[in-house]
């Protein structure tokens, strides 16, 4: 017996040992096997995204060619002098709490165009590359999030195509302005993802802890409406079954902390242009509410059928002082779907992360809070529209992996809508080539729109102070004063288009009627320094020298930051022979906007009268340089170059000013023989 179960031990081991060896082949089979499957998958995932990059490289390429345009491109890059100081007390300057720009804090979005600035100066095409490029770094943000959130790569897929190149995401690609969306949503959907690591992964939870605040910071620099990331991380633990309690809270302490001074700071800046609660019209509570459900209503149908799309949508109309009552149907739609998503959500999680992060990020876009004159813009869905677009991703995920046929129908016909969405932004791109197509295409899909008519007019005007030819000036002019005739007939009382239309008059010599323009404007609204600045250049026209210095120091009062009234102002001053103080205005005018022409030359006359040689010569550079094709600078640098004796750079100067279309008195041509 005992030599039996000696036997039966051995065997026993032998097989074990077997076992053990063929287990141990298997495992080395299958590592082997994943090793290849990890590889094989990575090869995947980097060809989806080069996939996606093409896709919006190709749907993007056109816009490259596109110009600046006057809706918010003067603030933020223009006439921004904030980018234009490329010192290192510059960079700092960037951060100060002061530097909001447009009633913004985000230094991180300035930074980009003070880069762009400092390289490459005001040229467009540079701005245009570089949105595109952080767009295609923001859409693999996006592709990373997805696929790591729902571990499916199809889902990352459908979900990322879409989100790169939908039609809505024309406004913060295309428009320079809105590149702010752009950054904002890679550094926080980077956080979303860290925070993902942090849950699931037991080593290095500090390291992503920290990681997720840093980058939730990085985010609000670019934009501080990221402040919805501790609720949207709240969330995304719903999503992975983690219990809320006391613990989950605490965790989200600090970012909730970065996201009341952030809002603190945008709020503060806001407060400070006057941005918040700008609006003619009063809306009680309730119809704020009906007016956000409908916006929300409206974003949703538009990511399906994103057609009428416009940089500019008016609040609704009043009738009788009353928001007309189909408004208030969208109260109870909106309450019906969301009833019926958290009914059918509770066994699909993945259901409520996706409205949940597509309503949170529009929440505080709904304009509830008033900011701004429009009730809603395309540039706000673009984070978003990613929650509508992971759900889109997850039913074709799902489908595939359940019912084969019907899954690879539906991958067809998202294909297919891709095509037809990729084709839609290469118009919509056309739209905002520059402010003329612009505010065509808002009038277009608006008619009424005062705002559309104003902007116009006033690209026209702008086109109408720099003309050379007087046809051009002629048809600039006409053109300008037509919109802003136009803007003011749907808004009796909407002031811009009145101050403007007071300069149109000016500039063509009808100064009774131009001061009459501004002040019906004051009449208006009594604190407008483009009114008082405009009077004060009337009556120094009219030799009225003591309202006119009155006049511009109310202005200046108003607003310190003004390049055109300091330089006015500095016009002023030197006609009423106050040469220092004239400087000092142009020195200031300068500092605030070192890309404007008019007060380079109207300094260089004055150092040309002091015998400074040197100086006017830099002054008359600059204005070559920031207008090239204009004579004046090169006829004006010639009398100078005349003055210092030197006939032979002169005689340069006046035949490029001759080239460029200037007419010369022949007896004045003498002079630089």
């Amino acid at each position: 017996m005992a030599k039996k179960q000696q036997t039966a031990n051995k065997r026993e081991a032998s097989t074990n040992v077997k076992n053990a060896v063929e287990a141990k082949k298997a495992i080395q089979n299958t590592d082997l096997a994943t090793d290849a499957g990890k590889k094989s998958g990575l090869g995947l995932q980097f060809f989806l995204l080069a996939t996606i990059a093409a896709a919006i490289w190709i749907t993007w390429q056109d816009a490259l060619g596109n110009k600046f345009t006057n809706w918010d491109d003067l603030g933020y890059v223009l006439t921004n002098p904030l980018i234009k100081d490329p010192s290192n007390e510059g960079f700092k300057r960037l951060f100060h709490l002061d530097s909001h720009v447009m009633g913004n804090y985000h230094p991180l979005t300035i930074v980009t165009y003070w880069l762009e600035y400092g390289k490459h100066g005001l040229e467009p095409y540079i701005y245009h590359l570089d949105s595109v490029l952080y767009h295609i770094v923001t859409t693999i943000t996006a592709y990373i999030f997805v696929k790591t959130l729902t571990r499916s790569t199809m889902a990352a897929f459908v979900a990322t195509l879409l989100f790169a190149i939908h039609p809505l995401r024309t406004e913060s690609v295309t428009w320079i302005a809105g590149r702010k969306d752009i950054l904002y949503s890679m550094f926080y959907l980077l956080a979303c993802t860290t925070h993902l690591f942090f849950i699931r992964h037991e080593n290095k939870k500090a390291i992503w802890y920290v990681a997720t605040i840093v980058l939730f910071t990085l985010s609000l620099m670019c934009k501080s409406v990221g402040v919805t990331l501790p609720v949207v991380l709240l969330v995304i633990d719903y999503y992975e079954n983690r219990a809320l309690k006391a613990s989950l809270i605490l965790e989200k302490l600090p970012l909730f902390a970065l996201a009341l001074l952030f809002g603190y700071f945008s709020t503060l800046a806001q407060k400070q242009v006057g941005a918040l609660g700008t609006l003619d019209i009063h809306f009680s509570w309730v119809e704020k509410i009906a007016i956000a459900c409908y916006s929300l209503t409206t974003y949703t149908w538009k990511l399906l059928l994103p057609v009428g799309l416009t940089n500019f949508y008016p609040y609704p109309m009043k009738v009788n002082d009353a928001l007309p009552a189909a408004y208030y149907l969208y109260i109870l739609l909106i309450g019906g779907i969301f009833f019926a998503i958290w009914k059918w959500g509770k066994d699909n999680r993945w259901l409520i992360l996706g409205v949940s992060f597509f309503v949170l990020n529009l929440l505080l876009l709904l304009q509830i809070i008033p900011v701004g004159g429009a009730v809603m813009s395309d540039r706000y869905t673009y984070l978003p529209y990613l929650g509508l677009f992971l759900i889109i991703g997850q039913v074709v995920s799902t489908l595939v992996d359940k019912k084969p046929a019907l899954g690879k129908a539906m991958l067809v016909l998202v294909l297919i809508a891709s095509a037809g969405y990729a084709w839609g932004t290469k118009e919509r791109n056309k739209d905002w080539y520059d402010s003329i197509s612009l505010w065509n295409a808002a009038i277009e899909k608006n008619p009424e729109s005062p705002i559309a008519y104003f902007y116009l007019g006033q690209e026209y005007f702008t086109r109408f102070e720099s003309a050379v030819t007087q046809a051009d000036r002629k048809l600039n002019g006409d053109s300008a004063y037509h919109y802003f005739k136009l803007s003011i007939e749907r808004k009796p009382d909407y002031t811009n288009p009145i101050v403007c239309l007071g300069e149109y008059y000016r500039n063509t010599g009808r100064l009774d009627e131009s001061k009459m323009a501004y002040q019906q404007a004051l009449s208006i609204k009594d604190d407008l320094e483009s009114a008082y600045l405009g009077l004060g250049v009337i009556f120094a026209m009219k030799n009225q020298f003591d309202s006119s210095g009155m006049m511009f120091r109310k202005a200046l009062s108003l607003k310190e930051f003004n390049p055109e009234g300091h330089s006015n102002y500095a016009n002023f001053l030197e006609i009423t022979g106050k040469t220092d103080s004239a400087l000092k205005e142009y020195e200031i005018s300068i500092s605030q906007n070192p890309d404007a022409f008019i007060p380079y030359m109207n300094r260089a006359k004055i150092y040309l009268h002091l015998q400074k040689w040197n100086l006017a010569l830099a002054d008359y550079g600059k204005g070559i340089t920031l207008k090239p094709d204009n004579p004046d600078p090169y006829l004006q640098r010639a009398q100078c170059y005349l003055a210092m004796g030197d006939k032979a750079r002169a005689r340069q100067d006046v035949e490029i000013a001759q080239k460029l279309g200037a007419f010369i008195d022949p007896i004045l041509m003498d002079q630089f023989k």
